[in-house]
């Protein structure tokens, strides 16, 4: 337990305290937001809002994650290693995204091309290298099946190791594309992904630590009341870090916003949340626990579809949450209402969790 304070204790202190530092370098080097002409004019008072602030979001994490490990002595486990990867490799793919919008004095940065390269290599290596390193206990980070509150029937492996493999590469690209982008596209009001991403990561920290206490490997059982979870305390370790690095950051990012995370930042926690969803064998689970970021992107989606059927829109614009604000919204009603959304999601998320194990 100590480890996870420290963790999410570090974390919070460097992003709360090195985000202004970071926001005066931007300042400097005059690395400012570029604004959507087509979105709602009360944006354009944004441009030039230094942006990459996910940078910090990162640097914390894997400081926090880096003490954890210190404190309790031991080389972070394969579990923190893949977590870490995934995040900080996305947050890279982010990075170039944002440095590109920046140098080129255009919204439009990476081209989908070059994006999807860059994200499909490091899907497919994370998920590649996720279903090896088993431990003494034979429980590698990941596994062949799909899981919902725990890994289901549903096995992979079913049609032989390379096909199944090849199918899980493909299943976890999946989670890892719908999650980067999901955070993506709800980072679009100040502070509204930050919040969110408290509330999501929270959860997951209760999640390792309620897998960590019931773990098949202490119980020595298996069973419906233990979980197979190969290092859940590590997944709880590096959940607190992203909560910790969330809550410094979203003191700069909250209304009005001293920096933005940019695709750094959204990408990174996209990463963060597919990667910690995969390993605590809760994939469907995390589409309640995140059901916030799940509305935002089904409202894009519709947009999209509905309008190349019908060359109407269903919304004002998409995403959700700029319909509300093109609907007459505050921006910050909007940001608190869609907190509390999240907020409920993430509660009921944690419920299903926990009843599932009650009745079992």
């Amino acid at each position: 337990m100590i480890a996870i304070l420290l963790s999410a204790t570090v974390a919070l202190i460097i992003s709360l305290f090195g985000t202004p530092l970071f926001i005066r370098w931007l300042v400097a080097q005059q690395y400012g937001q570029f604004i959507r002409q087509d979105g709602p004019t009360a944006h354009l008072t944004k441009r030039g809002t230094p942006t990459m602030g996910g940078v910090v979001i990162i640097i914390a994490t894997v400081a926090g994650v880096a003490a954890a490990a210190f404190q309790r002595g031991t080389w972070p486990s394969a579990t923190i290693w893949l977590a870490l990867y995934l995040m900080v490799g996305l947050g890279f793919i982010g990075f170039l995204d944002d440095f590109t919008k920046i140098r080129n004095q255009r919204s439009l940065g990476l081209t989908p091309v070059a994006k999807f390269i860059g994200q499909g290599f490091i899907g497919i290596t994370f998920a590649i290298l996720a279903v090896h390193f088993p431990n003494a206990n034979g429980r590698t980070p990941a596994s062949f099946r799909v899981s919902f509150l725990r890994d289901t029937t549903l096995n992979m492996r079913t049609w032989g190791l390379a096909i199944g493999l090849l199918l899980f590469v493909i299943w976890a690209n999946f989670l890892i594309t719908a999650w980067s982008n999901a955070v993506n596209l709800t980072d679009g009001l100040d502070g509204l992904a930050t919040g969110v991403s408290l509330f999501v990561f929270a959860i997951y920290l209760l999640v390792g630590l309620w897998q960590s206490n019931q773990s098949c490997q202490v119980l020595s059982s298996v069973g419906p009341r233990c979980y197979e979870t190969r290092d859940p305390r590590d997944i709880a370790i590096i959940a607190a870090a992203v909560v910790g690095a969330c809550f410094g950051f979203l003191w700069w990012n909250a209304s009005p916003a001293k920096i933005f995370m940019g695709d750094t930042g959204s990408l990174a926690l996209g990463g963060a949340l597919a990667a910690i969803s995969i390993m605590s064998r809760t994939e469907i689970l995390a589409v309640i626990i995140g059901g916030l970021f799940v509305l935002v992107v089904v409202s894009d989606v519709m947009q999209i579809g509905f309008f190349k059927l019908t060359k109407r829109r269903i919304f004002k614009m998409a995403p959700l949450h700029h319909h509300f604000e093109l609907s007459g919204w505050g921006e910050v009603t909007i940001v608190i209402r869609f907190w509390l959304i999240a907020g409920l999601f993430a509660a009921i998320g944690m419920g299903i969790f926990y009843a599932e194990w009650v009745v079992s």
